[in-house]
């Protein structure tokens, strides 16, 4: 029997909906039997709301942009069709199901909870099993499975989407080509250390850049956006 994956990303007015925050992008990749079959799904939305200054930082998507695009209530039955008995494919999938939950629970008469007719696989739980103590946001994964991200400057659902899908067969696939870097640090001092990488035997030390460290700090920003916290300091 064939298995229908959809890999999904959403972009939003800011991090938590229980504060009314809403969805103004949704992006889908279709995979059946692993294969991308170009069923994708993509639609951006009119929030109804302002968007917090943050997020559009994050995405670059601005109330202008989407003054006359559908309201969710528009999309919502394409999108609940599209996605039914899939197994959802996300990238720290509370946050993207509990703003989908959100906007289904405002609808009148109501749609259902996605975890009652979807799977859900969480490719941020399953990198932290794969990869423990180590970085596991979209960028990072990209570097460890040597996949182009280039061309990724700002979110957005569908590209992220696209990604996420390339690194989650990367990851589910068998053996890969690993370009494995960790940053350790002083836990007394607080002091950043050189990132260490051993191929074949010899020992290779590489300190960070000025501007890899601005980018480091960056990110942090961008993945407090996606999960609500980092773990780790920003220093």
């Amino acid at each position: 029997m064939a298995k229908r994956q959809i890999v999904l990303d959403t972009e939003t007015t800011g991090i938590n909906p229980k504060e009314g925050h809403r969805i103004i992008e949704i992006g889908c990749v279709e995979l059946v039997n692993r294969r991308f079959t170009g069923n994708n799904y993509h639609v951006y939305i009119n929030p109804e709301r302002d968007i917090e200054a943050e997020a559009i930082a994050v995405h670059g998507i601005t109330n202008e942009r989407l003054m006359h695009e559908p309201k969710f209530r528009d999309i919502a039955h394409d999108f609940y069709q599209y996605i039914q008995g899939a197994e959802l494919v996300i990238h720290n999938a509370a946050f993207d199901v509990g703003f989908i939950d959100h906007e289904f629970s405002m609808l009148r008469p109501a749609l259902p909870a996605v975890a009652g007719y979807c799977a859900i696989l969480d490719t941020l739980k399953l990198a932290r099993d794969l990869h423990p103590g180590q970085k596991n946001n979209l960028d990072a994964l990209c570097r460890r499975y040597d996949i182009n991200n280039s061309h990724r400057t700002l979110h957005g659902a569908l590209l992220d989407a696209e990604i996420l899908a390339d690194v989650y067969l990367r990851m589910t696939g068998g053996q890969v080509s690993l370009n494995l870097a960790s940053e350790q640090q002083d836990d007394s001092r607080g002091e950043r250390q050189p990132i260490q990488i051993r191929r074949n035997g010899a020992l290779k030390v590489i300190a960070a850049s000025e501007q890899e460290l601005l980018a480091h700090q960056e990110r942090l920003q961008l993945i407090a956006k996606k999960s609500g916290a980092v773990l780790w300091p920003e220093h």
